[in-house]
């Protein structure tokens, strides 16, 4: 592991010398993710992208993609574009990524069932902005807003997120 590697810890994210306090899943960590199961995945895991709301905040960075109205992120097992950013109009399931709360108004996605996702195996893993402090998220990881500000202007696409299946992480 090396200082530009994301690595949870107990205490949070450790990132360039920092712990940044965050959120994991509701039902913690897990090394069998199945799509719904409120689990952070375990594993060595890449940062693939970087969405902002550009009717909220600044682009963080110069990689940084806009969310528009119709951004969604498929998360139904059975339909192709499952774990894919696609566009409305899509009737299978998925998550708008232009919400009308402020959770997704910065997304970095990683590479958890990607670019091949296996049906079941879960999607939609983000590092995004959490609800409150300690209030565990679908499977993602959660942040401060000025924390995940942050890490976006310093991290890279490949950047790896390291979530140690041994963690007790305590949503801090």
């Amino acid at each position: 592991m090396s200082p530009q590697d994301l690595v949870l810890t107990p205490r949070g994210i450790r990132f360039l010398g920092r712990v940044l306090p965050c959120s994991i899943g509701k039902s913690g960590i897990t090394t069998a993710k199945r799509e719904g199961d409120k689990a952070t995945p375990a594993g060595e895991h890449r940062i693939t992208g970087l969405w902002y709301r550009p009717d909220r905040l600044a682009a963080p960075a110069p990689w940084a993609r806009p969310i528009g109205p119709g951004d969604l992120w498929c998360d139904d097992p059975g339909h192709p574009a499952y774990n894919r950013h696609t566009h409305a109009p899509l009737a299978a399931s998925h998550e708008c990524l232009r919400r009308s709360d402020p959770l997704y108004d910065l997304i970095l996605t990683t590479d958890w069932n990607w670019p091949e996702a296996i049906a079941g195996w879960g999607s939609a893993i983000f590092l995004h902005q959490w609800r409150r402090p300690r209030h565990g998220t679908e499977g993602c990881i959660a942040f401060a807003r000025q924390h995940l500000i942050w890490i976006a202007r310093r991290a890279a696409p490949g950047t790896r997120l390291i979530v140690p299946a041994r963690a007790q992480h305590s949503l801090s």
